[in-house]
């Protein structure tokens, strides 16, 4: 077998595209083989003793009953198997139901959630989690009726290990169900979708996977942060993504401007860096909304629309860079909470060290600021 076998299982290998491994099947077939002789060896040892007790008188009795010893519970097991056979069509039917069943549901659900069967207030994306809820509910259904023609199913052991299970179940599965509980409460009250970006908690991400008992974020730096859904039905959740194609997502950031500087100015200001700044809805003009009259300076603050949540770090990264470039223009110094006195000369940047080395200036941002000043007028 060594010599002939080993070079057909490599011809296997190779039709199989590498699914079966040659070694494998040579090991299941010695392990078979294995088997075979142990099987062969008892049965020989087994007649042998049996010829042997035979020949002599004082031993010919045992001999007979030793026969007997392993008959007798191979007859009892075919008996059994054969007074169980109509409970096993019970069963087959059984399985063959729910089988039909869970299949024509998959199909159901799946043309839902391609949208090619709708209903009123029904979400395509709540399809495939309502198919594994429904299916959840066919196999106990299943389950309840199969139970009494499963074989040792009236026995007082058989119900005595399925309350042990249960007990089992339901002390070290209750985080387990609060879990799968919160993961449909979830999809069902559309809290988020996978690729929207969510603040939850502390943790701001994309959602990159929604499970049963888990949600999968990717942070804005790059890390994933795995939440239970227990957490999150129970904390707050913010999604920037949900409204964002509808009235777009506002950005806004702050400034504080000393009471020196015209309000007018200021607004404008902000305004020319907004307009400065790409990647912002143009349909809808920004805004400038004044948060409060502190002590040394006016808390400005500038709204913007952006219709794409997941560049918001970027887009505040260009807005907030663009805002020093304005206000470093025009000379406007940008106050901050230590404030005790005006300084002997503005804290601004000059323009010809708005790119001091090893910065380099693009061709783009190379105007005069008689252009810059026209820019402001014309804002």
């Amino acid at each position: 077998m060594e010599d002939r076998i080993p070079e057909h299982l490599e011809t296997v290998e190779a039709k199989s595209f590498n699914l079966l491994q040659a070694d494998q099947i040579w090991n299941l077939f010695r392990r078979v083989v294995t088997l075979a002789g142990i099987l062969l060896a008892a049965v020989l040892a087994f007649l042998f003793i049996d010829a042997v007790l035979g020949l002599f008188p004082w031993t010919r009795l045992l001999a007979t009953r030793l026969f007997d010893f392993f008959i007798d519970p191979l007859r009892t097991i075919g008996t059994d198997i054969l007074d169980y056979l109509p409970n096993l069509g019970y069963l087959l039917v059984i399985v063959i139901i729910v089988r039909y069943l869970i299949t024509m549901l998959h199909a159901l659900f799946g043309a839902i959630n391609k949208k090619r069967i709708t209903f009123s207030g029904f979400d395509p994306e709540w399809a495939w989690p309502t198919y594994r809820l429904v299916r959840l509910l066919v196999l106990a259904f299943g389950l309840i009726l199969a139970y009494p023609y499963i074989p040792g199913s009236d026995s007082a052991a058989f119900k005595g290990v399925t309350i042990f299970l249960g007990v089992l179940i339901s002390i070290g599965s209750s985080s387990i169900v609060s879990n799968v509980v919160a993961g449909y409460s979830m999809t069902y009250r559309r809290a988020f979708r996978v690729g929207d970006r969510v603040r939850i908690g502390e943790t701001v991400g994309d959602v990159i996977e929604q499970r049963l008992l888990v949600t999968h974020l990717r942070t804005l730096k790059n890390e994933e942060v795995v939440i239970p859904n227990s957490v999150i039905l129970n904390g707050e959740v913010t999604n920037f993504s949900s409204l964002e194609e509808e009235n777009g997502l506002i950005l806004h950031t702050s400034v504080g401007i000393g009471y020196e500087v015209p309000w007018r100015q200021v607004e404008a200001m902000l305004l020319l860096a907004a307009k400065k700044t790409p990647g912002l809805i143009t349909t809808r003009d920004p805004f400038v909304l004044p948060t409060s009259l502190g002590d040394f300076a006016i808390t400005y603050e500038l709204n913007v629309y952006v219709d794409d949540a997941t560049r918001m770090t970027a887009l505040y990264r260009s807005l907030r860079y663009n805002i020093l470039d304005v206000f470093n223009e025009y000379g406007v110094a940008i106050m901050t909470p230590a404030y005790e006195r005006d300084p002997e000369e503005p804290k601004v940047v000059p323009r010809e060290q708005w790119y001091a080395e090893p910065a380099v200036a693009p061709a783009s941002e190379r105007k005069s600021k008689p252009e810059l000043k026209g820019e402001l007028d014309e804002a």
